[in-house]
């Protein structure tokens, strides 16, 4: 469904090029949740804007391609970096980190329904017979038909978020990438606005690309996941795999850090921060923080290869003793 292929990209500061996603080679696999994990300013939104093909300045391509395909009611379809956004909405959609940042306050919510809906999709209806499907299918999300005609500000955030993903799902994308879409809710609305997505996604069976910092979430709803720092995946494979059995060691620390029920032992973070993307550090990024660290790793970077069936990693210490 999405191939990621030796995937690169940068911003253009007033001191030269920052590289942010580095080198990704991965795929993602049709009617599955994908989880894409990590700290604060590892690249995960960035990766997300580069699948959906949001290339606008001061982002750019330095290198490589996404490439969408595969088949929606019966017809083939194949787009590329740079053709992608010929499809937004229609094979692929977006859930931006904070919903308000993309609705216009100053109109209904009818009007941005209709706007997300192309001309060629509209099946020749009136405006009339297309709000009444957008109403039968906010009534399917159990959420009110009279929500068309409020105002984005008239919402709490948990229902502008719903909303959006309503938005979002409402033509039958493939593909649906959601960035931290449940950040800055209480724990009540989060539940509420995972449970949604992955109804949605049974319901579509779609793929769904989900970014989140938090690990628990990743837990509770994505299939396979990637561990991202410093704009390069550090390890992949199924999420349950990962959780049991994690290989990279900033898995395992990230893992080692969830509460747990029961467990009162006291957890700890893991020591120092990530690197500026401006001036990383040479060999392994991660190993200034590694308590496993070797002298190759603060010299050489780690490949990134299978290291048991469906699981990747990138680590000098694979297969020595403690990894």
């Amino acid at each position: 469904m999405l191939k990621i292929d030796r995937l690169s990209t940068s911003y253009k500061t007033i001191h030269g090029d920052v590289r942010v996603v580095n080198n990704l080679d991965f795929t993602i696999n049709d009617n599955e949740i994908f989880g894409i994990a990590g700290e604060s300013g590892c690249g995960k939104s960035t990766l997300l804007k580069a699948l959906y093909d949001i290339i606008d300045f001061p982002m750019q391509v330095d290198s490589g391609r996404v490439i969408l395909s595969g088949e929606k009611e019966g017809n083939p379809f194949h787009f590329e970096t740079g053709e992608i956004r010929k499809t937004w909405w229609n094979n692929i959609s977006y859930v931006p980190q904070a919903a308000q940042s993309v609705m216009n306050p100053i109109t209904h919510l009818r009007n941005q329904f209709l706007d997300s809906i192309p001309e060629s999709q509209r099946k020749n209806e009136t405006k009339k017979q297309t709000l009444e499907r957008c109403a039968a299918y906010l009534k399917e999300l159990d959420l009110s038909p009279d929500l068309l005609g409020a105002y984005p500000f008239q919402l709490s955030g948990g229902m502008r978020q719903r909303v959006i993903i309503a938005l979002a799902t409402f033509m039958s994308p493939n593909v649906v990438l959601a960035d931290e879409p449940t950040t800055a809710l209480d724990v009540v609305v989060q539940r509420g606005i995972l449970m949604m997505l992955m109804r949605l996604q049974r319901q579509l069976k779609n793929t769904l690309v989900l970014v989140s910092h938090d690990m628990g979430v990743h837990y509770q709803i994505t299939n396979r996941m990637g561990i991202m720092y410093s704009g390069s995946f550090v390890e992949l494979g199924k999420t349950e795999d990962i959780f049991r059995d994690p290989i990279h060691p900033y898995t395992e620390m990230l893992i080692g850090a969830l509460p747990r029920v029961g467990d009162k032992s006291q957890k700890a973070g893991i020591p120092g921060r990530p690197p500026a993307l401006t001036n990383p550090p040479p060999g392994c990024r991660f190993a200034p923080r590694c308590p496993k660290a070797k002298e190759i790793c603060h010299r050489e970077c780690p490949e990134f290869v299978e290291v048991r069936p469906g699981r990747f990693a990138a680590c000098h210490m694979l297969g020595k003793e403690g990894i």
